[in-house]
């Protein structure tokens, strides 16, 4: 099975650290952050630039790597061995030059070099669960699945970064960051650290510092354009599309974005009738959870028909736009007049 980056990361705490680890999911930022806290962890400051080495499964050898394992570590006390994979654990891992021979990271994992810490950052959603090897691993707890945070999870981790800085956040102030800066962990942090400076020690992050001190993603005006037309509020929904043009956004850019809300929505529908939890959702259509949900409550004032309506209007008018039949900056504006029609 696979174990939990909490789990683990307690593991660490306690000074208990397992020979190999292998790191996968979609969730890029926390298993960077998971590496940084087993460095710090396993090495002090001056021991990194001997105790650190890396490698790529696309240009090396695992019988390289594992040789690197099993020597000893040079004026340090112990080794980390960095390996980015898409060839050896990967699932339709691409298909490189090199002829790993996997048996001898097998054999390796008999007799672990107790000085030594190999870790497979595996840059996929999957595993190839056909191999041994992945099997071997999952049945030891080795692997550590980094999968994309729903909606109350990047709450709950906006809240804990918070936290850890000697500040509060509220659920609706966190929930506010999120629609404003979207999913990313990486963006979020920055923010969240941002507003935390300027809330100063002990001090709370209100929803009014967010709208000051952060700027609105174009994916946070598309869902302000898609509420206007739910309504076919047509004066708010060309409010909404001007402003986005003398902020220089690209016609295409903004229908493109229309479009895939449309068309997750009509999906989001189709597998509301089927029971599927917005967890499944997110697997079936290849999106954020937190992105879904938020489709899902903008959904409920839609019907599935109105929707295949705009869907195909959309299209046609995208194509329009491409090959030059219509004007982008007029196309789009006609459309949102057609609303009130």
């Amino acid at each position: 099975m696979n174990m939990n980056p909490s789990t683990a990361a307690k593991e660490i705490n306690s000074g208990q650290f397992r020979p190999v680890y292998v790191l996968f999911g979609k969730d890029r930022y926390r298993m960077q952050e998971f590496v940084t806290y087993l460095t710090d962890k396993l090495l002090d400051k001056e021991e990194r630039e001997l105790g650190v080495v890396k490698f790529d499964t696309a240009e090396t050898l695992v019988d390289e790597i594992v040789l690197e394992a099993e020597t000893m570590p040079f004026f340090v006390a112990r080794k980390l061995v960095l390996v980015r994979d898409q060839t050896v654990f990967a699932a339709g891992g691409k298909e490189g030059k090199l002829q790993h021979d996997i048996d001898r990271l097998l054999e390796y994992l008999k007799h672990p070099t107790e000085s030594s810490v190999i870790v497979f950052l595996v840059h996929s959603d999957k595993l190839d669960e056909r191999r041994k090897i992945v099997k071997l691993l999952k049945e030891r707890d080795n692997v550590i699945a980094f999968q994309e945070l729903d909606g109350a999870e990047l709450i709950r981790w906006i809240t804990r970064r918070a936290s850890s800085q000697g500040r509060t956040i509220s659920e609706a102030a966190a929930e506010r960051l999120i629609l404003r800066v979207g999913t990313g962990l990486q963006a979020l942090a920055q923010e969240t650290d941002k507003l935390c400076l300027h809330a100063g020690t002990g001090g709370t992050v209100r929803e009014e510092d967010i709208e000051l001190l952060t700027a609105p993603s174009l994916e946070e005006d598309v869902f302000a354009l898609i509420d206007a037309m739910s309504g076919s509020r047509v004066d708010r929904a060309l409010q909404l599309y001007r402003q986005l043009l003398v902020r220089k956004e690209e016609p295409i850019k903004i229908t493109a974005l229309v479009v895939r809300q449309f068309r997750m929505m009509l999906q989001i529908k189709e597998l509301e009738g089927r029971s599927y939890s917005h967890q499944q959702m997110a697997s079936i259509i290849g999106q954020h959870p937190y992105a879904v949900k938020l489709a899902a409550e903008k959904a409920r004032t839609w019907k599935a028909e109105r929707l295949g309506r705009h869907l195909a209007a959309l299209a046609d008018l995208d194509y329009r736009m491409k090959t030059g039949q219509v004007d982008k900056e007029l196309g789009l504006e006609l459309f949102l007049l057609s609303l009130g029609a």
